[in-house]
Order: structure tokens, then sequence, then C-alpha cells
């Protein structure tokens, strides 16, 4: 059994949509971010920096933080979406590890700035327009090659699909709408039966709450 503490957040869809794809037995847990939830201690005592997606494995009595840490060991555990060994792995880690570094971060940033912030900064708006754009134009040449992020579907699909969806909606207009490679992905990936479910089962629960 997999103990899921997660939010909606492209983050927080991460695990989620690799557990349903895996059909490892979870537990969904909502930490309602908004509410300061991930800096409760008993949350913290599971992700020491307070944020989401936190699992617990209990059949190893394991927490596990950070979601491409997550990834990876529900890859290792059940023996899918990601190449044992070879080239194949390596790319696979390669384009996980891009997410991590650029395309959640640079996105994250330009949304902190353009929406969150308490004063408008014209610099850290552009800077962060740029390069998540560029970051997401990276993903569309590599997508006009193959189906898949590192070829067949995997972990890196997972990491990098919650972002690249609100990318293309948040830079619709401003040159995201030419990321024709990148929009056919996230239609593919998202008509996958396991990802529609996780994200239903997200909302789901997050409307039950209330």
């Amino acid at each position: 059994m997999i103990e899921l503490y997660t939010w909606t957040t492209p983050n927080g869809q991460k695990p989620m949509i690799m557990l349903e794809e895996t059909g490892l037995t979870y537990h969904l847990n909502l930490v309602n971010i908004g509410a300061g939830e991930q800096q409760r201690p008993d949350f913290l005592a599971i992700s020491p920096n307070g944020k989401i997606p936190a699992i617990v494995d209990r059949d190893a009595d394991l927490p596990v933080f950070e979601s491409g840490a997550i990834l990876l060991y529900l890859a290792e555990k059940s023996g899918k979406f990601l190449p044992a060994s070879g080239a194949a792995r390596v790319e696979t880690l390669e384009w996980m590890f891009f997410q991590a570094a650029h395309t959640g971060p640079m996105i994250g940033q330009y949304h902190h700035f353009a929406t969150a912030a308490p004063e408008k900064i014209p610099y850290a708006i552009e800077r962060y327009r740029k390069e998540s754009l560029r970051v997401l134009g990276v993903l569309d040449q590599r997508l006009k090659s193959v189906d898949y992020i590192a070829g067949e579907y995997s972990v890196a699909d997972m990491m990098h699909f919650g972002w690249a969806r609100s990318g293309l909606s948040n830079f619709k207009g401003e040159g995201a709408e030419n990321l024709t490679a990148l929009a056919a992905w996230v239609e593919r990936v998202e008509a996958r039966p396991a990802v529609s479910r996780a994200l239903d089962k997200l909302n789901a629960a997050k409307e039950a709450r209330g």
C-alpha cells in the first residue's frame, strides 16, 4: 500500500498518474497547500522541505519526497515505465532531470511573478516568460521526431505532462500556439485512460473537500 500525499498542481499530478498507470494499490491524501497544510508537523516528518507530493510505502515503512524521486521509486518498485539499463534508461533520466531543473521551475517562477507577486517586476516576468517558452520549444523540437519524450511512454512524460499543459495554456497567443508537436503530445498523454482517471480522481477529491 502506498500512502500518497498530494494536491492538484502539476507536481502533485505526477505520482497520481504513475500510481494509476502502474496499478499499485494506494490511498490518496490531499494536502491543501493553499491552507498551509504542507507545513503541518505530521507532513514535515514525511517531506522535510514542506512541499507536495510525498509518499509512504507502507510495505517498506519508507517515506519518499520530491516528485522525481517518487516516480523513480515507483518505477523501480513496479518494474514499469523506466528502462532497466542502457541508453534508453539514460535518455529517460535526462529528460526527467530536464523537467526538474527547467520546465517546472521556469513556468512556476513565471506564474509567481506574473500572478502572485505583490509587486509586478517587468524584468522578472519577461525573463521567466522567455525562458519558459524556450524550454517548451526544446520539448516541441524533441517531439517532432518521437511520439513520447524518451521514445517510449515513460516517467519522463509523466514528469512533464502537467507543466507542459499549463505552459501551453499560460502562453497561448505569445508563441505557444506554434508548439504543435508539444500540443499533440499533450493530447496523446491526456487521452490515456490512467491519466484521465488520475486527473478526475484528484479533482473529485478536491471538490469533495470543498
